[in-house]
Parts: C-alpha cells; sequence; structure tokens
C-alpha cells in the first residue's frame, strides 16, 4: 500500500499530538500534587514556643475593655481637612469675640480733605494792601479774597504769605494749602493743621 502525501502528513501530525498529548497532561496534573506552603527545615533543631497556658484571657480582655477611654480628638484618617481646634480654644475664641461685641466700635476718622482745585498763587492789591488767592480748576481760573466760596464747597479762611487755610462748608473740616516751591512742579498738598 502506497501512502499519499496527504497520507503522510496526517500519520505525522497524529504522532506529534500523541506525544505532545501525555506532556500536557502532566504538567496540568503536576501542579495539583505539590504543596505551595513552607516547609520547615528538617533537621531536628525544631523547638516549640513557651506558652504557659493557651486558653484565650478573657479577663484581660475584659480589664482592657473597662479601662479609661481616650476623650482626645477623633479623626477621619480618610479625610484631608485639619482637625478642629480643641474646645478650650474654641472657647476662648467665642469669649473673645464676645467681648469684642460689647466695645463699641469708634468710627473711622474721615479721609483727609482734598479741594478739587490748584492753588497756584497769591496776589496783592497795592492800593487797599488785600491778598487775594489764585486757584484753578480745569478751564477755570479763580482769584478769591478771604470769605469767598470756592466751587460753592470750600470758603477761604485765611490767606498767609505762602499758604491758604479753606474750610469745607459741608462739614465744617479744613486743610491748609500751600504754593507749590519753584522747580517742583507738583499738586499743592495740605499741610498740617487738617481738621
Amino acid at each position: 500500500m502506497t501512502m499519499t502525501k496527504k497520507t503522510r502528513y496526517e500519520v505525522y501530525a497524529l504522532a506529534v499530538l500523541l506525544v505532545v498529548l501525555p506532556v500536557v497532561w502532566y504538567a496540568g496534573h503536576a501542579h495539583d500534587d505539590v504543596f505551595t506552603g513552607v516547609h520547615a527545615a528538617d533537621d531536628g533543631k525544631f523547638e516549640p514556643l513557651d506558652v504557659p497556658d493557651p486558653s484565650l484571657r478573657l479577663d484581660l480582655l475584659t480589664h482592657m475593655q473597662s479601662g479609661p477611654e481616650y476623650n482626645g480628638q477623633h479623626r477621619n484618617i480618610f479625610s484631608e481637612e485639619p482637625l478642629p481646634p480643641p474646645p478650650a480654644v474654641v472657647k476662648a475664641q467665642k469669649e473673645a469675640q464676645e467681648e469684642a461685641q460689647k466695645v463699641p466700635a469708634t468710627p473711622p476718622p474721615p479721609p483727609p480733605l482734598t479741594v478739587p482745585a490748584t492753588f497756584y498763587g497769591i496776589v496783592t492789591d497795592p492800593a487797599t494792601g488785600q491778598r487775594r488767592a489764585c486757584f484753578s480748576n480745569t478751564d477755570n481760573i479763580y482769584v478769591l479774597s478771604e470769605g469767598a466760596t470756592l466751587l460753592n464747597q470750600f470758603r477761604v479762611v485765611k490767606i498767609g504769605n505762602n499758604t491758604v487755610d479753606v474750610e469745607e462748608i459741608s462739614s465744617g473740616r479744613s486743610t491748609t494749602l500751600t504754593l507749590p516751591q519753584p522747580g517742583t512742579g507738583g499738586q499743592n498738598a495740605p499741610q498740617m493743621g487738617q481738621q
């Protein structure tokens, strides 16, 4: 009987399967028989632990449960929030807030008086000797004597050599304006004596 090429390949495939099948079966069952735990060395040096009484000591457990309890702050270890302050600190803060509320708060002082005009000079009438202060506000120029009003809000109280005392009509607050020094070119600032 002659074997064809196809039959020959089938025989070879069957032979390979017959060889591989027992190997696979043995590899699958070999792991079932092996103990995977830890083995102690069998050298005869094993010494058991010295436990005088291996029974459960319920009296010690009861003593621990009835002992002093933890009275400190409890915290959720899974939370990122910081611990709240201790009760003593909270109480002190609350008392301080209550004391602060009892003391009447003094109102803040009013802001410094500002005049929306620039004081830039003083003129003296040679015939009468009367002094007048010169102010400018954008495009307007004001030449005022003592007692005159500026912008319907301010009264010129006194004109000095380099200063002018101005009073706000509505509030009675006053300030002193001074002439800018030559070369500074700055706005005139209130001098001492603001009220």
